[in-house]
């Protein structure tokens, strides 16, 4: 795990806990989270275990504990704003965590915590926003900016994109990682509508990098008109993109099916697809 010194400081995390405080007091907006519970029940209801000692790893409400009460037998929230978890070695059968690992500035050091903590065999179930999410406002703020500013500053989050997540997994040392991507469209009458359910899910600029400066009153219309101009429907809705994607893997344990040795396999690929096998140098004949 890379010493904390050495770690990029990406989320202003003071900043994060003070934009979530004022989600909840405007009402917060849960339709993202309410939908990561749903589905992660039943990524979990196809598991035919059940796990005694969970933790819910950041996430941002109390959806996750509500939705998978019949799957553990008890879990525990860890809400630490630092990078250093406070997760005993070994201690855990399932860590799951909903939209919250991609406002980590040490991702691989959260995961190799992960992976210490889970006894062996434990599982980790994780969903984040992934580096497809909300293209349209980025193309549109970056438009209007270079156009009415003359540059553009980062105004939306540097998401992770499936690949690297997936290398990150193996690199912490899970089992049978998996990962894999939800898209979902949801429609609004206006951008500004976009960004007030953005606040309403604490989801706004966080970034230590991001323009001190108020939004110009000249960039935002032309924002505005940006995002119309380019992206709404013939009924003059926009839509914006999120992805969601997962991350799953295991603690090594012997009882987990292992791969197949190279040169092991006692049946050819050509064989079990019905192929004519072409040795090296061969030409296929037209």
């Amino acid at each position: 795990m890379l010493n904390m010194a050495e770690t990029p400081i990406i989320f202003d995390r003071a900043l994060l806990r003070a934009r979530r405080a004022r989600a909840l007091a405007l009402g917060p907006a849960t339709f993202l989270i309410d939908r990561v519970a749903d589905e992660m029940a039943e990524r979990l209801g196809a598991v035919l275990r059940r796990f005694e000692h969970a933790a819910d790893l950041g996430t941002p409400n109390d959806a996750l504990r509500r939705a998978l009460t019949s799957k553990v037998g008890g879990m525990v929230a860890i809400a630490s704003d630092d990078e250093a978890l406070p997760l005993r070695e070994s201690s855990l059968d399932l860590v799951v965590s909903g939209l919250a690992l991609q406002f980590a500035n040490d991702l691989p050091g959260v995961l190799v915590q992960v992976r210490r903590a889970l006894r062996p065999d434990g599982l980790f179930l994780a969903a984040l926003v992934g580096g497809e999410s909300l293209s349209e406002l980025r193309e549109a703020f970056a438009a209007a900016e270079a156009e009415i500013e003359g540059g553009v500053s980062p105004r939306v989050a540097p998401f992770a994109d499936l690949r690297g997540l997936g290398a990150l997994l193996q690199r912490a040392g899970f089992a049978l990682p998996v990962t894999d991507v939800d898209r979902l469209t949801v429609r609004y009458a206006t951008p500004l509508a976009l960004m007030h359910d953005l606040r309403r899910m604490g989801a706004t600029n966080a970034l230590v990098e991001r323009r001190r400066q108020p939004l110009r009153r000249a960039t935002l219309r032309r924002m505005l008109e940006v995002y119309a101009e380019r992206f709404a429907g013939p009924d003059g809705r926009i839509p914006a993109t999120f992805e969601i994607v997962w991350l799953s893997g295991w603690a090594p344990d012997p009882s987990q099916q292992q791969p197949l040795k190279p040169g092991s396999a006692k049946t050819r690929l050509a064989d079990a697809l019905g192929a004519t096998e072409i040795s090296t140098g061969e030409k296929v004949e037209r």
